[in-house]
Protein backbone atom coordinates (compact mmCIF):
# COMPACT_ATOMS: atom_id res chain seq x y z
CA UNK A 1 0.00 0.00 0.00
CA UNK A 2 1.28 3.93 -0.93
CA UNK A 3 2.04 5.89 1.56
CA UNK A 4 3.12 3.16 4.57
CA UNK A 5 5.59 3.38 7.18
CA UNK A 6 7.22 0.34 8.53
CA UNK A 7 8.87 0.20 12.17
CA UNK A 8 10.21 -2.00 15.16
CA UNK A 9 6.87 -2.67 16.84
CA UNK A 10 5.26 -3.15 18.65
CA UNK A 11 3.45 0.12 18.74
CA UNK A 12 5.03 2.45 21.71
CA UNK A 13 8.79 2.01 20.95
CA UNK A 14 11.73 4.08 20.35
CA UNK A 15 11.87 3.07 17.00
CA UNK A 16 8.12 4.68 16.40
CA UNK A 17 9.53 7.84 18.35
CA UNK A 18 12.26 8.03 15.59
CA UNK A 19 9.89 7.70 12.44
CA UNK A 20 7.87 10.61 13.61
CA UNK A 21 10.53 12.79 14.28
CA UNK A 22 12.02 11.90 10.85
CA UNK A 23 8.33 11.74 9.33
CA UNK A 24 6.23 14.36 11.27
CA UNK A 25 3.44 14.92 8.87
CA UNK A 26 3.09 11.38 8.42
CA UNK A 27 -0.57 10.17 10.31
CA UNK A 28 -0.43 7.73 12.73
CA UNK A 29 -2.34 5.15 10.51
CA UNK A 30 0.12 4.96 7.73
CA UNK A 31 3.17 3.37 10.66
CA UNK A 32 3.18 -0.24 10.25
CA UNK A 33 4.71 -1.41 13.73
CA UNK A 34 6.32 -4.83 12.68
CA UNK A 35 7.64 -7.79 15.10
CA UNK A 36 11.07 -7.92 14.52
CA UNK A 37 13.84 -6.09 12.61
CA UNK A 38 13.91 -8.31 9.61
CA UNK A 39 10.08 -7.86 9.28
CA UNK A 40 10.80 -4.24 8.49
CA UNK A 41 13.16 -4.86 5.86
CA UNK A 42 11.06 -7.43 4.50
CA UNK A 43 7.84 -5.21 4.10
CA UNK A 44 10.17 -3.05 2.36
CA UNK A 45 11.63 -5.16 0.00
CA UNK A 46 8.29 -6.43 -0.66
CA UNK A 47 6.71 -2.88 -1.92
CA UNK A 48 4.85 -3.13 0.90
CA UNK A 49 5.54 0.30 2.66
CA UNK A 50 7.30 3.14 1.09
CA UNK A 51 10.38 3.04 3.79
CA UNK A 52 10.97 1.30 7.35
CA UNK A 53 13.06 2.65 10.76
CA UNK A 54 15.09 0.52 12.29
CA UNK A 55 18.11 0.80 14.84
CA UNK A 56 21.35 0.39 13.73
CA UNK A 57 23.49 1.47 16.97
CA UNK A 58 23.37 2.11 20.28
CA UNK A 59 25.68 4.51 21.89
CA UNK A 60 26.43 2.13 24.76
CA UNK A 61 25.36 -1.16 23.27
CA UNK A 62 27.03 -0.57 20.09
CA UNK A 63 25.79 -2.30 16.77
CA UNK A 64 22.27 -3.99 16.15
CA UNK A 65 23.05 -7.53 14.63
CA UNK A 66 20.07 -7.75 13.52
CA UNK A 67 20.10 -4.75 11.19
CA UNK A 68 23.83 -4.94 10.11
CA UNK A 69 23.04 -8.75 8.78
CA UNK A 70 20.32 -7.44 6.55
CA UNK A 71 21.70 -4.90 5.05
CA UNK A 72 24.88 -7.34 4.68
CA UNK A 73 23.23 -10.19 3.56
CA UNK A 74 19.63 -9.62 2.29
CA UNK A 75 18.59 -7.84 -1.11
CA UNK A 76 20.09 -4.45 -1.34
CA UNK A 77 18.18 -1.76 0.28
CA UNK A 78 19.02 2.03 0.14
CA UNK A 79 19.50 4.52 3.19
CA UNK A 80 18.07 7.81 3.20
CA UNK A 81 17.73 9.40 6.27
CA UNK A 82 19.25 8.88 10.12
CA UNK A 83 17.96 10.24 13.21
CA UNK A 84 19.73 9.45 16.95
CA UNK A 85 17.44 9.46 19.29
CA UNK A 86 18.33 10.18 23.42
CA UNK A 87 17.51 6.60 24.89
CA UNK A 88 15.46 7.68 27.83
CA UNK A 89 14.40 5.36 30.30
CA UNK A 90 11.05 5.08 32.87
CA UNK A 91 9.96 2.44 35.14
CA UNK A 92 6.38 2.03 34.30
CA UNK A 93 3.81 -0.24 36.00
CA UNK A 94 0.53 -0.36 36.84
CA UNK A 95 -2.48 2.03 38.70
CA UNK A 96 -1.71 1.41 42.21
CA UNK A 97 1.64 -0.13 42.19
CA UNK A 98 4.44 0.92 44.27
CA UNK A 99 8.10 0.75 44.03
CA UNK A 100 8.23 -1.70 47.05
CA UNK A 101 5.89 -3.86 45.46
CA UNK A 102 8.22 -4.33 42.33
CA UNK A 103 9.51 -8.08 42.32
CA UNK A 104 9.39 -9.16 38.75
CA UNK A 105 10.54 -6.34 35.99
CA UNK A 106 10.48 -6.78 32.05
CA UNK A 107 12.59 -5.13 29.42
CA UNK A 108 14.35 -5.28 26.44
CA UNK A 109 17.86 -6.81 27.04
CA UNK A 110 19.67 -3.61 25.71
CA UNK A 111 17.66 -2.10 27.94
CA UNK A 112 18.60 -4.15 30.56
CA UNK A 113 22.42 -3.39 29.81
CA UNK A 114 21.78 -0.12 30.36
CA UNK A 115 19.64 -0.05 33.21
CA UNK A 116 21.64 -2.74 35.32
CA UNK A 117 23.26 -0.20 37.69
CA UNK A 118 20.22 1.60 38.51
CA UNK A 119 18.18 -1.54 38.82
CA UNK A 120 21.10 -3.07 41.56
CA UNK A 121 20.46 0.53 43.74
CA UNK A 122 16.87 0.39 43.82
CA UNK A 123 14.99 -2.82 43.77
CA UNK A 124 18.12 -5.13 44.69
CA UNK A 125 15.37 -8.08 44.70
CA UNK A 126 13.78 -7.58 41.82
CA UNK A 127 13.88 -10.33 39.27
CA UNK A 128 14.30 -9.19 35.23
CA UNK A 129 12.69 -10.43 32.05
CA UNK A 130 13.84 -10.07 28.83
CA UNK A 131 11.26 -9.45 26.07
CA UNK A 132 11.48 -8.91 22.47
CA UNK A 133 11.28 -4.74 23.08
CA UNK A 134 10.61 -2.18 25.62
CA UNK A 135 7.24 -1.61 24.90
CA UNK A 136 6.10 -5.06 24.03
CA UNK A 137 7.32 -5.19 28.32
CA UNK A 138 5.11 -2.29 28.93
CA UNK A 139 2.26 -4.11 26.96
CA UNK A 140 2.93 -7.29 28.86
CA UNK A 141 2.62 -5.56 32.34
CA UNK A 142 -0.69 -3.93 31.37
CA UNK A 143 -2.36 -7.43 30.53
CA UNK A 144 -4.69 -8.51 33.06
CA UNK A 145 -3.23 -10.85 35.57
CA UNK A 146 0.33 -10.10 34.09
CA UNK A 147 3.09 -12.35 35.41
CA UNK A 148 5.43 -8.73 35.50
CA UNK A 149 4.90 -6.10 38.39
CA UNK A 150 7.23 -3.10 36.38
CA UNK A 151 8.50 -2.36 32.86
CA UNK A 152 11.50 -0.64 32.01
CA UNK A 153 10.14 0.93 29.01
CA UNK A 154 10.56 4.36 26.50
CA UNK A 155 7.76 6.96 27.57
CA UNK A 156 5.78 6.50 24.46
CA UNK A 157 5.38 3.14 25.25
CA UNK A 158 4.12 2.83 28.99
CA UNK A 159 2.09 5.71 28.16
CA UNK A 160 0.35 3.81 25.40
CA UNK A 161 -0.26 0.85 27.54
CA UNK A 162 -1.93 3.13 30.18
CA UNK A 163 0.23 2.22 32.53
CA UNK A 164 1.60 5.27 35.48
CA UNK A 165 5.56 6.40 36.08
CA UNK A 166 7.16 5.19 39.37
CA UNK A 167 10.48 6.42 38.30
CA UNK A 168 11.73 8.62 35.72
CA UNK A 169 15.38 8.93 34.40
CA UNK A 170 16.23 4.45 35.42
CA UNK A 171 19.11 4.57 33.23
CA UNK A 172 22.51 4.84 34.14
CA UNK A 173 24.01 6.57 30.99
CA UNK A 174 22.71 9.81 30.88
CA UNK A 175 24.06 11.20 27.34
CA UNK A 176 22.76 7.46 25.64
CA UNK A 177 20.97 7.51 22.41
CA UNK A 178 20.37 5.21 19.56
CA UNK A 179 20.90 6.47 15.62
CA UNK A 180 17.68 5.19 13.85
CA UNK A 181 18.24 4.89 9.93
CA UNK A 182 15.57 4.84 7.39
CA UNK A 183 15.56 2.41 4.60
CA UNK A 184 13.90 2.43 1.22
CA UNK A 185 13.90 0.18 -1.96
CA UNK A 186 17.16 1.19 -4.44
CA UNK A 187 17.26 4.45 -5.97
CA UNK A 188 19.02 7.80 -6.21
CA UNK A 189 20.71 9.03 -3.33
CA UNK A 190 19.42 12.39 -1.91
CA UNK A 191 20.86 15.61 -3.36
CA UNK A 192 24.10 16.55 -0.85
CA UNK A 193 23.96 18.77 1.74
CA UNK A 194 26.77 19.42 2.83
CA UNK A 195 26.26 17.58 6.14
CA UNK A 196 26.23 13.91 4.55
CA UNK A 197 27.23 10.29 5.45
CA UNK A 198 27.73 7.39 2.85
CA UNK A 199 27.63 3.68 4.49
CA UNK A 200 28.91 0.68 2.95
CA UNK A 201 30.10 -2.65 3.06
CA UNK A 202 33.26 -3.51 1.96
CA UNK A 203 34.15 -7.97 0.96
CA UNK A 204 38.17 -8.24 0.61
CA UNK A 205 38.17 -11.21 -1.60
CA UNK A 206 41.99 -11.51 -1.15
CA UNK A 207 42.72 -11.59 2.02
CA UNK A 208 46.65 -10.75 2.75
CA UNK A 209 48.75 -8.87 5.09
CA UNK A 210 47.87 -5.09 5.18
CA UNK A 211 44.73 -5.59 3.06
CA UNK A 212 42.44 -4.09 5.57
CA UNK A 213 45.16 -0.96 5.53
CA UNK A 214 44.84 -0.82 2.04
CA UNK A 215 41.22 -0.49 2.08
CA UNK A 216 41.02 2.48 5.02
CA UNK A 217 44.47 4.35 3.09
CA UNK A 218 41.73 4.98 0.13
CA UNK A 219 40.23 7.73 1.99
CA UNK A 220 43.01 8.90 4.16
CA UNK A 221 45.02 9.80 1.68
CA UNK A 222 41.59 11.79 -0.10
CA UNK A 223 40.97 13.12 3.21
CA UNK A 224 38.08 11.26 4.05
CA UNK A 225 37.10 10.95 7.67
CA UNK A 226 35.22 7.54 8.41
CA UNK A 227 32.62 7.88 11.36
CA UNK A 228 31.91 4.00 12.07
CA UNK A 229 33.87 1.12 11.06
CA UNK A 230 32.90 -2.64 12.38
CA UNK A 231 33.79 -6.14 11.20
CA UNK A 232 31.24 -8.86 11.04
CA UNK A 233 31.31 -12.88 9.88
CA UNK A 234 30.03 -12.71 6.21
CA UNK A 235 28.54 -16.23 7.25
CA UNK A 236 31.32 -18.03 5.08
CA UNK A 237 32.85 -19.86 7.18
CA UNK A 238 35.27 -18.72 10.61
CA UNK A 239 37.35 -16.07 9.41
CA UNK A 240 35.40 -14.60 6.82
CA UNK A 241 34.98 -11.16 7.28
CA UNK A 242 33.66 -7.86 6.15
CA UNK A 243 33.47 -4.30 7.48
CA UNK A 244 30.72 -1.98 7.68
CA UNK A 245 31.58 1.25 7.03
CA UNK A 246 30.49 5.07 7.33
CA UNK A 247 32.17 7.83 5.31
CA UNK A 248 31.59 11.84 6.12
CA UNK A 249 30.97 13.44 3.24
CA UNK A 250 28.20 12.34 -0.41
CA UNK A 251 28.80 9.55 -3.36
CA UNK A 252 28.56 12.96 -5.71
CA UNK A 253 31.79 14.38 -3.70
CA UNK A 254 34.65 13.91 -5.59
CA UNK A 255 37.08 12.66 -2.83
CA UNK A 256 34.11 10.30 -1.36
CA UNK A 257 33.39 9.07 -5.01
CA UNK A 258 37.32 8.42 -5.50
CA UNK A 259 37.93 6.45 -2.57
CA UNK A 260 35.09 3.88 -3.49
CA UNK A 261 36.50 3.94 -6.89
CA UNK A 262 40.19 3.05 -5.42
CA UNK A 263 38.76 0.51 -3.16
CA UNK A 264 37.23 -1.38 -6.32
CA UNK A 265 41.08 -0.78 -7.70
CA UNK A 266 42.80 -2.82 -5.53
CA UNK A 267 40.02 -5.98 -5.53
CA UNK A 268 37.40 -4.89 -2.90
CA UNK A 269 33.70 -5.34 -3.24
CA UNK A 270 31.37 -2.96 -2.16
CA UNK A 271 28.23 -2.72 -1.11
CA UNK A 272 26.74 0.83 -1.63
CA UNK A 273 24.36 1.54 1.24
CA UNK A 274 23.72 5.42 0.40
CA UNK A 275 24.17 8.58 0.61
CA UNK A 276 22.42 10.52 3.17
CA UNK A 277 22.25 14.08 5.71
CA UNK A 278 23.45 13.19 8.86
CA UNK A 279 21.49 14.05 11.97
CA UNK A 280 23.73 16.37 13.72
CA UNK A 281 24.09 18.47 10.46
CA UNK A 282 27.56 19.53 11.13
CA UNK A 283 29.11 20.86 8.16
CA UNK A 284 32.35 21.53 9.55
CA UNK A 285 34.98 19.64 8.13
CA UNK A 286 37.13 17.14 10.09
CA UNK A 287 40.59 18.96 11.09
CA UNK A 288 43.55 17.11 8.89
CA UNK A 289 47.13 17.42 9.97
CA UNK A 290 48.46 18.57 7.96
CA UNK A 291 46.02 19.94 5.95
CA UNK A 292 45.24 18.45 2.17
CA UNK A 293 43.40 20.10 -0.23
CA UNK A 294 40.40 17.75 -0.95
CA UNK A 295 37.53 19.90 -1.78
CA UNK A 296 35.53 18.99 -4.90
CA UNK A 297 37.36 22.35 -6.60
CA UNK A 298 40.79 20.40 -5.96
CA UNK A 299 40.08 17.04 -7.15
CA UNK A 300 38.80 18.67 -10.73
CA UNK A 301 41.69 21.25 -10.79
CA UNK A 302 43.89 17.90 -10.22
CA UNK A 303 41.68 15.74 -13.01
CA UNK A 304 42.31 19.15 -15.09
CA UNK A 305 46.37 18.91 -14.77
CA UNK A 306 46.28 15.24 -15.48
CA UNK A 307 44.49 16.14 -18.95
CA UNK A 308 46.65 18.94 -19.68
CA UNK A 309 50.11 16.26 -18.87
CA UNK A 310 48.47 13.68 -21.05
CA UNK A 311 47.67 15.36 -24.02
CA UNK A 312 51.94 17.07 -23.73
CA UNK A 313 51.29 20.06 -22.32
CA UNK A 314 53.57 20.07 -19.25
CA UNK A 315 54.04 24.01 -19.31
Amino acid sequence: MPNQYAYLGPAGTFSEAALRTLLPEAPVGTMVPCIGVDAVFTAVREGRVDGGVVPLENSVEGGVTATIAELINGAPVMITAEVAVPVEFTLFAREGVALADIKRVATHPHALAQCRDWLAANLPDAETYSVSSTAAAAQAVAEPGSQYDAAVSARIGGERYGLHAVAEGVGDHSAAATRFIYVERPGPPPAPTGADRTSFVAFISDDHPGALIELLNQFAMRGVNLTRLESRPTGGGLGKYCFCIDAEGHVEEARVGEALMGMRRIGTEVRFLGSYPRADGDTSPTPLRPPRRTSNDDFHEAERWLTRIRSGDVS
